[in-house]
């Protein structure tokens, strides 16, 4: 699993870390495979993903070339089923009933049942060998704070992996956080480390210069 929401609050240094390790057939967890030549298309790029489970994939042309070829294994889930197969893994519910993509392609081979006059289909939890997350603040016990927008998917999949590494911009000392804005508690947490984050945006649009 890997968290981020496009480019934002994804662990890019982790991410290249796992590139110059060279791992193979990779089975990633992830919102979207960000777009080429960085985050999560480093991986795509080396050729160490073996299939993905995400929500988007739009920005990403080798992604979607890899795909067209049937080179690359994807499954497209609806972002908040996503996220929620991902919080029921951390909670350790096995699955649970939505009615996000009832009659669709997405309910193929799943179990439907009707509540209250409402079909839902069945989705199981998802769970991960490895979580790579990005929080703003950490301390050295493995408490996490977030910052707006970068907060995303990071938290749930800290919880629905066996090992998360956190990366933080601000690495502390026990103590120096504010309890009320720890969102994820040190017990989840199984590495931390400090990078430099790079400030980049996914598609940037400006206006003309007027005169």
């Amino acid at each position: 699993m890997l968290g981020g929401f496009g480019l934002c609050g994804i662990p890019e240094n982790l991410i290249a870390a796992l590139v110059a390790r060279g791992v193979k057939a990779l089975r990633t967890i992830s919102n979207n495979m960000g777009v080429d030549g960085f985050g999560m298309g480093l991986l795509l790029e080396a050729g160490m993903i073996a299939s993905h489970i995400g929500s988007y994939v739009g920005e990403n042309k080798l992604l979607e070339k890899l795909v067209l070829a049937g080179e690359l294994e994807v499954t497209l889930i609806p972002q908040g089923t996503l996220a929620e197969r991902i919080r029921a893994g951390g909670a350790g519910i096995p699955a649970f009933f939505t009615p996000a993509g009832v009659d669709t392609v997405v309910a193929d081979g799943k179990e439907v049942r009707e509540f209250d006059g409402r079909r839902f289909i069945l989705e199981r939890a998802l769970t991960a060998d490895f979580a790579l997350v990005k929080a703003w603040k950490g301390d050295r016990t493995g408490n996490l704070v977030y910052r707006k927008t970068a907060r995303n998917f990071n938290p749930m999949m800290a919880t629905a992996a066996r090992i998360a590494i956190a990366e933080v911009e601000e690495l502390v000392e026990p103590g120096q956080l504010d309890p009320d804005h720890v969102v994820t508690p040190g017990i989840y947490v199984h590495r931390i480390v400090e990078a430099t984050a790079e400030k980049r945006v996914e598609r940037r649009t400006v206006r003309e210069k007027t005169a």
